[in-house]
């Protein structure tokens, strides 16, 4: 059997020049990407993808003017939450370069983190404070759009008003002229587009908004990424609800079998276990350039079913496990320029760069197509493993929207649709097929959880499980993450194998040959 290529240099210049069409349809907008060509895709934050204001928030972000919204990380620039008055003076702080004061204005902004800010703005005479003493600032208040507007008139020294009143609904407002200014000046068009005839002067402003009406102020040119490739297409079946499907016919045996009073684990978290070890908890994943460099792979066990090299796999890829690990020891890459996927199963590093592997498969994330019927993959079922992952950004985001990986201790020696590969001897119905869904049954509570493990549990109810390797029965599969609360990852230990129910997705295939979900 021929080993099916991944696609390298060829394809991976066939997807650059996808982004031609975006680059092209924004120059003749007028909006001049200044350097789209060397963002990474999706940019500087994972939160803004496809907000309107997503290319002045890269400008700002380029110019120094904003840093992000969680540090230490900084990879989310929280778009939808109001700008503080703290906030704001560091914008204004970095956006003008203002120097250092050793004058304290105000004396409600002790400990706070803007506090240096705070007093160069005051300095500068963009502030006069929060209260009529003069000697308070608010720093945790929320700007609104009117004072937004006198920030902005006093900072960028704006003195023409138009000679008449711009907007219907700031009349009475004590920043009326500031609002008209500003106007004036280009840096705010209405907040009722197309005919922004008004202003929304009270409404606290965002930090999305904030964004363009810096960007703007500051003649800053918009940058626009390439758009952040996303995991496998829209209609592919792991990004399907299964909510409105049937039962499956054998879904009590399934039940039964993997253990209908067996709890949920959550098969990931932070930390190492056992205590001392190298050994993260979860499954981990390293994202890559598109410019990191391929190397060998070597297969010591199915080469015959594994997608040949070279990979661009780092010498420091994370392993499962951590280094010394004697278990799956996966290796998953993710190339979100190039939109590919890389991994391997029983990995290790050699010293000259290149790496061994049990197995091994690449992935087209733009293409549906399914492995050969028969081939195991880097798991079991012969499926992609990062596709059914929970990882911490997603739950951050308030919602999963693709099935989750989960491991049963033992399955059937079959498959169905999308899995293509079985690992079983054993061949009573009762026990399920690889590439099995599941999901949590409707009327199932999960309000007493906490909002976290919520959006973990819904997603398990609209797009369900998916049974992709033998393994200790419903531990569900996850990324390592800093950020996860162990405490509340057990939560869900209370969760029994009852409270789900097999899906029947046979009527979604298409294509046995194609991960496309039609219906």
């Amino acid at each position: 059997m021929v080993a099916r290529q991944p696609l390298h240099v060829v394809e991976r210049l066939r997807m650059r020049y996808r982004l031609v069409p975006l680059v092209l349809a924004l120059l003749l907008a007028g909006i001049v990407p200044a350097s789209a060509s060397t963002l990474a895709p999706g940019g500087t934050f994972r939160d803004d993808d496809g907000n309107i204001h997503e290319g002045a928030i890269e400008a700002i972000a380029a110019a120094g003017i904003t840093r992000g919204c969680n540090p230490p990380a900084n990879d989310r620039y929280c778009p939808d939450d109001s700008v503080t008055r703290g906030q704001m003076a560091a914008f204004l702080a970095r956006a003008l370069s203002l120097g250092i004061t050793t004058t304290d204005f105000f004396s409600d902004d002790e400990g706070s983190i803007f506090e240096a800010d705070i007093n160069k703005v005051a300095a500068a005479g963009i502030t006069k404070g929060c209260s009529a003493t003069g000697d308070h600032y608010c720093p945790d208040a929320v700007v609104t759009r009117e004072q937004m507007a006198a920030f902005l008139v006093r900072a960028y020294g704006y003195t023409d008003d138009g000679g008449g009143d711009r907007f219907i609904d700031d009349d009475g407002s004590p920043f009326e002229s500031d609002i008209d200014k500003l106007a004036t000046a280009g840096v705010t068009l209405g907040c009722n587009p197309p005919d922004n005839t008004r202003f929304c002067p009270s409404r606290p402003v965002r930090r999305d908004e904030m964004a363009s009406f810096l960007a703007r102020a500051a003649g800053l040119d918009l940058n626009v990424p390439p758009a952040r490739c996303s995991i496998l297409p829209a209609d592919n079946i792991w990004n399907r609800r299964v909510d409105d499907l049937p039962v499956d016919a054998n879904s009590d045996a399934y039940i039964a079998t993997i253990g209908a009073s067996a709890t949920l684990h959550a098969d990931f978290g932070s930390g190492v276990w056992p205590p001392g070890s190298n050994s993260p908890i979860g499954i981990p994943f390293a994202e890559i350039d598109p410019a990191q460099a391929d190397v060998p792979i070597h297969y010591t066990a199915y080469g015959d079913e594994s997608d040949s090299g070279p990979w661009p796999i780092p010498s420091g890829a994370p392993i499962e496990g951590g280094p010394d690990s004697t278990g799956d020891r996966h290796v998953i890459v993710l190339d979100r320029g190039d939109c590919m996927l890389y991994e391997l199963f029983d990995a290790s590093p050699n010293g000259d760069g290149s790496w061994d592997a049990a197995s091994g498969a690449a992935y087209d994330l733009t293409s549906n197509a399914l492995r050969p019927d028969g081939w195991t993959s880097a798991d079991a079922a012969g499926l992609p493993i990062f596709p059914g992952l929970v990882t911490y950004d997603d739950v951050a985001s308030g919602e999963i929207t693709h099935a989750v990986r989960f491991t049963a201790s033992r399955t059937r020696n079959a498959h169905v649709w999308p899995a293509r590969h079985d690992a079983s001897s054993t061949t009573d119905s009762q026990y399920p097929p690889m590439g099995q869904r599941f999901r949590l049954k409707a009327d199932f509570d999960i309000s007493a959880y906490s909002p976290e493990i919520q959006v973990i549990l819904t997603a398990m109810k609209r797009y369900g499980l998916i049974l992709a390797d033998n393994g200790a029965s419903w531990f569900i599969s996850g990324a390592p993450d800093a950020r996860w609360n162990n405490d509340r990852l057990h939560e869900w230990d209370d969760i029994p194998g009852s409270a789900f129910e097999a899906v029947d997705v046979s009527s979604l295939m298409v294509d046995p040959n194609s991960g496309r979900a039609g219906g």
